[in-house]
């Protein structure tokens, strides 16, 4: 069996991975390591959870230990989809570079760019960043990539849904031709095919399991549930969920639940707060320094569930996950392998439990092609059922009431009225005609007509006031027929006469 011993990497290296308490690396560690120490291209394809984070920070520490970075010139730069990957692979370069004299900097959003500029004008061997935030830096000036030796792209499939790929190949052509590239993901998109064909030179292609498998150590249910209504059907997942983790019990030490959309996941984690539950919510909409304190409370135990978007499904280490929960079926089949890789990690048992409804059954289709499986069915849990709000009948519809989610006021603002659709109850026995006095319309008519009245009496009064110049005869209206008599008048500029002897006497007297 292959030790770590056996990959000729730094002693100081070897003795990081020691104190860390580990001995045997991976498949795709033992593949990648002696592909990388020897300077060539590597294409590493592993499901998640397999330590790809260690398939390239070692040999990298190994490569950098001679020579020393200049500023603003990186010497190795590592690429990844989110800040949370970002911030675990500077974690794992500390673990594995703490006897080296090697630095790092770590460029993502929600940090200040003076603090992330004072590390790169020192120079920094490693330089790990989200593609967004490098790219910032180099356009401010403060940044040069053209002393880049290795460039390490992780979670590239990721890269490819976030939208990264545009800035993924402008990185490329910043940085030397000449460069060591190793890139690592779970599933290789024809994209990323054609990235790795384009920047990629004779890579050696590292695949310990075949693309987009999920774990034999995670055990995979399904249950789905069928709501009475479906307006109703996030109020039946919820309950659903809680009663689902309820029967785990004292097995669900911990667990992340997945959810489509940040709204869902502020809405569950509330829901579960409110029911005595201890969950906090984490997705791209939090402030980075939230979303670190949560995760950080996540891996110390002291919070138990997390309710996270698919920012936290890629590549985050957090190696006792006892359970995943899939609130939302994900709407691309790759992101399922992602998200119940979060548990069973590093040869752990795990257990991921997915919900379903019937609208759910295209994604639930799409992922079981994937995975060349089908997901085991499991019941529902003992004694469970909806309460009577999730299966209370729809309100009865009033003959009244607006259709076509129109208010009242925007209908009646027309002027129009509205007449009840006819019912498909059967007709009312006839009755003999018997003259009535006419009733008042419903209380909806008279508002209409006052209305209508003070519209009309508003109208007459402008018409009144346009037609009296208030008591100064009649108003001028326009320049049509009729034209003023001090308009038709001529003007002519004269001198005026001097006054005589007597006025000017007056006015002196005056």
């Amino acid at each position: 069996m292959t030790k770590f011993s056996d990959l000729k990497l730094d002693p100081k290296v070897l003795t990081a991975i020691s104190e860390a308490g580990y001995e045997t690396p991976t498949p795709i560690q033992a593949g990648a390591i002696p592909h990388a120490l020897e300077g060539k291209d590597v294409l590493g394809i592993a499901q998640t959870g397999t330590g790809k984070t260690a398939s390239f920070t070692l040999p990298m520490i190994t490569l950098l230990a001679k020579g020393r970075a200049r500023a603003r010139m990186p010497r190795s730069l590592v690429l990844c989809p989110t800040r949370e990957l970002a911030a675990q692979v500077a974690e794992n370069f500390d673990i594995y570079a703490k006897h080296t004299k090697l630095t790092k900097a770590l460029l993502i959003g929600g940090v200040s760019f003076g603090e992330q500029d004072k590390l790169i004008d020192r120079g920094v061997d490693v330089l790990i960043a989200t593609p967004g935030r490098l790219l910032d830096h180099f356009e401010r000036g403060k940044l040069l990539l053209t002393g880049v030796q290795i460039m390490v792209v992780d979670e590239a499939d990721r890269m490819l849904d976030m939208g990264f790929i545009p800035d993924i190949e402008r990185i490329f052509q910043l940085t030397p031709f000449t460069r060591q590239t190793l890139f690592f993901s779970a599933t290789m998109a024809p994209e990323i095919e054609r990235i790795t064909n384009t920047f990629l030179h004779a890579p050696a292609r590292i695949e310990v399991a075949r693309q987009a498998t999920t774990s034999e150590t995670i055990t995979q249910k399904l249950v789905q549930i069928t709501p009475a209504r479906r307006d109703q059907t996030a109020k039946a997942k919820r309950e659903l969920l809680r009663a689902l983790i309820q029967a785990e019990g004292e097995a669900c030490t911990n667990a992340i639940i997945f959810c489509n959309r940040k709204s869902d996941v502020d809405i569950v984690a509330k829901s579960l707060k409110t029911h005595g539950f201890n969950a906090a919510p984490i997705h791209g909409d939090l402030e980075q320094s939230q979303r670190m304190k949560t995760l950080d409370s996540f891996r110390d135990g002291s919070l138990q569930l997390l309710i996270a978007s698919d920012v936290a499904a890629r590549g985050l280490d957090i190696p006792a996950v006892s359970h995943v929960f899939n609130y939302d079926l994900p709407s691309h089949a790759e992101d399922y392998v992602h998200r119940i890789g979060r548990t069973g990690r590093a040869g752990r048992k795990g257990t991921a439990i997915s919900l379903a409804s019937p609208a759910d059954e295209k994604y639930l289709s799409q992922i079981e092609a994937l995975v060349k499986m089908e997901i085991p069915r499991a019941e529902l849990p003992e004694g469970f059922s909806l309460s009577e709000a999730a299966t209370r009948a729809p309100r009865p519809r009033d003959e009244n009431e607006p259709r076509g989610g129109r208010s009242s006021r925007s209908r009646s603002s027309r002027g129009r009225d509205r007449t009840p659709k006819e019912s498909s109850a059967p007709p009312a026995p006839m009755v003999p005609f018997e003259p009535v006095v006419a009733e008042a319309p419903a209380a909806a008519a008279p508002v209409r007509e006052d209305r209508a009245e003070r519209r009309e009496d508003r109208r007459e009064d402008r018409r009144e006031r346009g037609g009296r110049n208030r008591d100064n005869g009649p108003a001028v209206v326009g320049m049509g027929d009729h034209v003023p008599d001090f308009i038709l008048r001529s003007f002519r500029t004269t001198k005026p006469a001097e006054p005589t002897a007597d006025e000017v006497e007056e006015t002196s007297e005056s």
